[in-house]
């Protein structure tokens, strides 16, 4: 019964900390995403940020470049630097992303973008349920997903000189398929690892960093294969 009681009172402290760990991953992605939306909505108002970064085509591609790298370079440094700089790094990633995301709002209308993200949001939070309460071990499917993304990222190369319609079509279905199945493996990988992370104490605020990163990503590239099927462009 003393067994029974304590192996409970077990259980109940990792779902706690697993519950305090994710709070401060999903909390930092959240975060992120409003960063996104706001400098978006900023690069569009201004006059300026639009004459900068729409009249030279170069300028685009510099900042999608900072991007990979701070991304490269945040997970592949992660463990030496200080939480305070991952915390930035991350924040100015988020920047650079709605200052590259912008011109979406040039392209499709303001009423399908927000019908998408709705979706997006939808599907996101449905798939993270999924991830955490599953009692299903998702890394083998995790592992095929993963394979499937290098697939989709290096036919998204291929197409930009092939430029073929069907291929596009294939690339955004398959893209949403794999980051709808990312998420839900993210959350779970997430969940195992919470435990071990918050026992590390500072190390907890950096793995909610990459953690909120990996979501985050998972949740733009949804959001944007998404758009390519279901927005409607300005005419």
């Amino acid at each position: 019964m003393a067994y029974e009681i304590k192996a409970e009172s077990f259980k109940q402290d990792i779902t706690k900390v697993q519950q305090a760990f994710l709070t401060r991953v999903y909390g930092w992605m959240f975060a992120g995403l409003f960063i996104t939306a706001l400098f978006s909505m900023i690069t569009l108002s201004s006059d300026v940020m639009k004459e900068l970064i729409f009249s030279t085509p170069a300028t685009i591609w510099v900042l999608l470049f900072a991007e990979i790298g701070l991304v490269l370079y945040l997970t592949a440094r992660i463990e030496k630097m200080k939480s305070e700089t991952a915390m930035l790094l991350f924040l100015v990633y988020s920047t650079l992303n709605g200052i590259t995301l912008s011109p979406i709002f040039l392209i499709y209308t303001g009423e399908s973008i927000a019908k998408t993200f709705i979706i997006c949001s939808g599907m996101f939070g449905a798939m993270s349920l999924y991830g955490y309460f599953t009692k299903k071990d998702l890394t083998g499917v995790g592992s095929f997903l993963t394979m499937g993304l290098f697939g989709i990222v290096i036919a998204s190369i291929i197409n930009m000189f092939l430029s073929n319609d069907t291929l596009n079509w294939t690339i955004t279905l398959l893209g949403i398929v794999i980051f709808t199945g990312l998420t839900a493996y993210n959350t779970q990988k997430m969940k195992s690892l919470s435990y071990v992370m918050m026992e590390e104490g500072i190390v907890a605020q950096k793995g909610a960093i990459i953690g909120a990163l990996i979501l985050y990503l998972n949740f733009i590239n949804l959001f944007l294969m998404l758009l390519r099927l279901l927005g409607d462009r300005r005419r």
